[in-house]
């Protein structure tokens, strides 16, 4: 490494902001020290810095050089601490105007220093001399500050051949796979990560491969950058996402036998997808733009794209960790996803039990789907741990989802042997509709051939029940939606008031964000905020049309529902959207949603299934936009999971117009590739994919619940909720309204307790929209998972990052990419070579780790 490269890897890595700078030595433009001239100009609209040693060369008229520029950093970049380093040399430049040996001693000496010697302090204002990497984050958000650089080079080009190509190449690919997916058994999504990954090794190889000179330099204008990189991610991950609004056009087709026409579905496909677009960008000033809206899951990927493709010798390190660990959990993941699942779900107590008792299955057992609540259980498998995202949600975000875990697992208990809403003879866990003998509900025999409901069918049949897990569930989902309003509200009313107050969300390019990452990117020309008023509106025209446009005259939801849906989607976007950007979590609105619908179209199941589209898809779009898609890898997507677009770009320092462009052009490859792949799938296996059960390389179980929630919410929603009814239902969605006077207790005793007191700041510390969301979290799927995200958790976010606090700002963020990087490839590998889709299943032999008469982790098989 050279000295002035060298020099500058320590004055990059420095914390002290551009006004702490001023503060303590000055707005000079020149600051001599010791034989040298800091200099400080604008360049390109950027203040930097550059340093020279005055007067040391005269020219042709025998006058001295202002400066002879040794390097130029930026200037915020700079800090007391290196400043003082120049001040101790003992000599100035050497002839050939380079640093002296002695600069590269203090360096280097500085790099030798014990570890007693740099122990990490507090962020605080007086902080600003120490380099950032030793700096304990106290703050959530300072991690999108310490943990990513603010480094640009607007010279970098973004729409070159081969981002066009990979980013064409790999939207076609991952829609056309995110479709396929959708309609096998197997739970699983294309995840953006695999997409970055992929994306990297083949713009790698084609800057290796293609020649640089003569007519080739438009192929290969250089080494693959990130600016590229980040264009195909975004690109290749939104057309990934598979559209709701494919799913329900499949669900007319399958259920209903309603098709669409291709020009009708195409369009509505789209527009519904540009509804939440539109939103989003509307609300960037509030967030996208300012720090607090960090979106910690996104940190590990915007540090491995800039690990990726900073050249300098501490990225050397990181891609090494990355690709160590990366191998790692890719020789490792496999066996506890095929031969060996025990280890998916250790429990102890299931060993001791060996499948002889329904209460230890249903409170400790975790190893197969619906099978119990996992208290105790522990996992190995990180394609099941990285479900609690332990290595990057905050630390506070993290303690309230185990606090509401914990509820969980009392209140779940409880309320089942409790036998409340009239529960306790059917399963503990099942998302599924019973009848009054506890078997599967006839759904078809109460619909009439209207697509309505069938009174004098119901009185015969009866109404559905809910197992009383899935009842609580959903009662703690809606109280938690009732919660967050409050919640920000009354918690966070000073940004809402900063960002809508006087109407400033709509303003263009506020100049009051000083998060550093958006100043960096001011340089860019923006997308106007009219091009996304008038991308929704010209979308809701759109989907306004479409809905009429029906086979046979049917009108698949009303004109004045689909303005309501979108509007109260609108709304909620501005509530969970900060939640989101602000912890990470993500609330799901689909329950209040479609209970919303029973209630404005009793009877109707059509329009209910599209007011999940406009209603809840369209809040998903909008944050998926704003976040990005998150690392998935075997479940679905919910409402309110994220993906960061917009943020991502920030991030990495994408042109804003850019990030636009790549959005609109994945929605569109993904909108045509979904229909495509849709028709061709359902035309050749309706069949299987109406079956209940399907078949090991096909299944309809995603399809199905929009027809099975459509039936048990449309047509049977009313009669369901409804007060009075002996089941009780009715407070499922009262809950909602409950949830809007929960956080207020706390909040009072915050207010009128002693600021600073430890019961202050446990208020404080308490959110209330995450621990009842948590109490809900656990009647779904596998839980064998969280008692090792809860250990993991507090290794990262508590002991690392103010123990280790280097190491945590180095690797822990690129730790958790490679981990979700390396899982994610092996289960798409997995997925296609043994568990059935590419058509054939291969099951794995029954031994004592993968047994075949009990559970995986030996409680009693479901």
């Amino acid at each position: 490494m050279t000295p002035q490269s060298l020099l500058y890897s320590r004055l990059s890595r420095s914390s002290l902001t551009e006004k702490e700078l001023e503060a303590k030595v000055g707005a000079s433009d020149n600051l001599p020290l010791c034989g040298f001239v800091i200099q400080i100009s604008w360049t390109s609209g950027q203040r930097v810095a550059v340093m020279g040693h005055a007067g040391t060369i005269k020219d042709d008229a025998g006058k001295p050089e202002a400066s002879i520029p040794v390097l130029q950093f930026p200037f915020s970049a700079m800090a007391l601490d290196e400043l003082s380093t120049l001040s101790k040399l003992k000599s100035p430049l050497t002839s050939d105007g380079s640093l002296p040996r002695d600069a590269i001693s203090l360096t280097e000496e500085k790099d030798k220093r014990s570890a007693d010697e740099e122990k990490a302090l507090t962020i605080s204002e007086s902080s600003g001399s120490l380099l950032r990497d030793q700096v304990v984050i106290a703050k959530a958000e300072d991690v999108a500050i310490k943990v990513i650089v603010t480094d640009d080079d607007p010279s970098l080009p973004v729409l070159t051949f081969r981002a066009i190509f990979l980013g064409i190449g790999l939207s076609a690919f991952s829609s056309v796979l995110g479709t396929i997916y959708t309609f096998k058994p197997q739970n699983a999504t294309v995840s953006q990560l695999f997409c970055l990954i992929i994306a990297y090794v083949m713009g790698t190889a084609m800057a290796a491969f293609i020649p640089t000179i003569g007519p080739f330099r438009w192929l290969n204008p250089g080494p693959f950058n990130i600016k590229e990189h980040t264009f195909i991610v975004i690109m290749a991950s939104t057309a990934s996402s598979v559209a709701i609004g494919m799913e329900i056009i499949a669900a007319l087709d399958l259920f209903y036998d309603l098709r669409l026409n291709a020009a009708v579905a195409l369009f509505q496909i789209f527009a519904t997808q540009m509804l939440g677009y539109g939103i989003a960008g509307l609300l960037r000033n509030f967030l996208v733009y300012p720090t607090y809206a960090f979106y910690p899951t996104y940190i590990s990927v915007v540090n491995l794209l800039q690990s990726l493709h900073f050249n300098n010798s501490l990225n050397v390190k990181k891609r090494k960790f990355f690709w160590i660990v990366f191998a790692a959990i890719f020789f490792w993941e496999w066996i506890p996803q095929y031969p060996f699942p025990w280890l998916t779900a250790i429990s102890i107590i299931c060993l001791a039990d060996n499948g002889r008792h329904d209460f230890v299955r249903n409170l400790f057992g975790a190893g197969s789907s619906n099978e119990g609540l996992g208290l105790l259980s522990f996992s190995t498998s990180w394609t099941l741990i990285t479900q609690g995202n332990p290595l990057v949600w905050p630390l506070q975000t993290q303690v309230n989802s185990f606090i509401g875990l914990a509820s969980g697992y009392i209140v779940l208990t409880a309320t089942y042997y409790g036998n409340v809403f009239n529960g306790r003879n059917l399963v503990f866990m099942s998302t599924s509709l019973f009848g009054l003998d506890g078997s599967t509900y006839n759904q078809t025999a109460v619909i009439g051939p209207d697509f309505k409901l069938d009174l004098d069918a119901l009185e015969t049949i009866g109404l559905p029940r809910y197992t009383t897990t899935y009842a609580m569930s959903q009662l703690a989902y809606n109280v938690s939606l009732g919660a967050a309003v409050t919640y920000i509200i009354i918690w966070h009313h000073k940004e809402l008031r900063a960002a809508f107050g006087s109407f400033k969300f709509l303003r263009q390019a506020p100049d009051d964000v000083d998060d550093p990452h958006y100043q960096q990117m001011r340089k860019y020309p923006e997308v106007p905020q009219w091009v996304y008023g008038a991308l929704f509106f010209v979308s809701l025209a759109i989907g306004l049309g479409c809905s009429y446009a029906g086979p046979h005259g049917t009108v698949l939801m009303p004109a004045w529902s689909i303005i309501f849906f979108t509007v109260f989607s609108a709304f909620i976007s501005i509530i969970l959207g900060f939640i989101t950007a602000t912890t990470g979590f993500s609330i799901s609105i689909k329950y209040a949603v479609q209970i919303m619908a029973a209630f404005i179209h009793p009877g109707q199941p059509i329009p209910v299934m599209y007011a999940n589209l406009f209603g809840n898809s369209t809040s998903f779009q909008t944050l998926y936009m704003l976040q990005g898609r998150p690392f998935m890898c075997h479940f679905r997507p919910s409402s309110f999971q994220i993906s960061l677009d917009l943020k991502l770009g920030q991030y990495t320092k994408l042109p804003p117009r850019m990030t636009f462009f790549a959005q609109i052009a994945g929605s569109i490859m993904g909108s045509i590739f979904n229909y495509a792949m849709m028709k061709v799938i359902v035309t050749n296996n309706r069949d299987v994919l109406k079956d209940p059960v399907g078949t090991r390389v096909w299944s309809g179980w995603i399809i199905q619940q929009y027809n099975s929630a459509s039936v048990a919410m449309g047509a049977l929603g009313k009669e369901l909720f409804a007060f009075g009814k002996p089941a009780g239902y009715w407070i499922i969605p009262f809950g909602m309204f409950i949830g809007l006077f929960v956080p207020l207790p706390f909040w009072l005793v915050w207010k009128f307790s002693k600021k600073g007191s430890l019961l202050s700041r446990t208020m404080e510390y308490i959110n209330i929209p995450i621990i009842t969301l948590y109490m809900g979290w656990l009647p779904y799927s596998v839980n064998g998972q969280w008692w090792s995200c809860v250990v993991i958790g507090f290794a990262s976010q508590w002991w690392l990052r103010t123990r280790r606090p280097r190491w945590f700002v180095k690797y822990n963020y690129l730790l958790s990419a490679a981990l979700d990087g390396g899982s994610q490839v092996v289960l798409f590998i997995l997925s296609f070579a043994v568990f059935g889709a590419s058509g054939n299943a291969v099951e794995f032999p029954t031994w004592w780790g993968n047994p075949g008469t009990v559970s995986v982790d030996h409680c009693k098989s479901t």
